[in-house]
């Protein structure tokens, strides 16, 4: 029983967290978004898009089909096939983190709820324009843009006070990553990465990063056993 009411805790406090993080960010009314397992998500309206404001949770597809979850090491940076984890093997990060996904859970196209989706790395560069970041610039790789990082943060949780002013709704928070070359966790408070569903080679993703010491927004492509995390975009009408 003790065990289960810390978990109840921790639960409701991330919950208030994730809510405090919102709040006075967006002037929208809530919009929230359940996936095939009961995980409801927040989201909000940036530019012409809908995004979720919170990192997918799933374990299964939208077609109820379980993804494989990898926590050894070794496993992770050789299977091909679809694989999620926890940051740190560790469940109690799932609230306010989400999960981490490789790239063959992406390219399934069955990861996000029915009328959303993993967005491509056009959607991505309508955000960041959307925030104010030039054509020429999101066209780029690197470092790209001035303050639509800082803009995408979250506003505690990042190292150093590096935390953001989300002023765009997004709520990125410093959950990390975990390495394609020797599956390790890495970085938690200090970067965090999202995956687009666009690649850049046949053996690279594309994908966007945050760090705690910058105000811009990373792109460039890795390899596809990368664990990084996922938010879901709706689907235009």
């Amino acid at each position: 029983m003790k065990s289960l009411t810390r978990i109840s805790f921790i639960y409701l406090t991330i919950t208030g967290l994730i809510l405090i993080q919102m709040v006075g960010c967006k002037k929208d009314d809530p919009i929230t978004v359940t996936d095939i397992e009961g995980n409801t998500y927040f989201a909000t309206t940036i530019g012409s898009q809908i995004w979720m404001t919170e990192n997918l949770k799933t374990t299964r597809f939208n077609d109820k089909s379980t993804i494989t979850l990898v926590p050894s090491n070794s496993t992770w940076i050789s299977t091909t096939r679809p694989s999620y984890c926890w940051f740190s093997n560790d469940t109690l990060n799932k609230a306010l983190y989400g999960a981490i996904y490789n790239y063959y859970a992406v390219q399934s196209g069955k990861l996000c709820p029915f009328g959303w989706h993993v967005p491509t790395n056009d959607e991505f560069k309508a955000l960041e324009k959307s925030l104010g970041m030039t054509q020429v610039e999101a066209d780029s790789m690197g470092w790209r843009g001035t303050d639509q990082g800082k803009k995408m943060k979250s506003r505690t949780g990042w190292k150093d006070n590096g935390n953001g002013t989300n002023r765009s709704g997004f709520n990125g928070l410093a959950g990390g990553y975990r390495y394609g070359v020797d599956g390790g966790f890495n970085d938690l408070g200090a970067v965090s990465y999202w995956w687009t569903s666009t690649k850049k080679s046949a053996t690279l993703g594309l994908y966007r990063r945050l760090d705690y010491d910058k105000s811009q927004v990373y792109a460039e492509g890795v390899k596809l056993q990368a664990g990084k995390y996922v938010r879901c975009v709706k689907d235009s009408i």
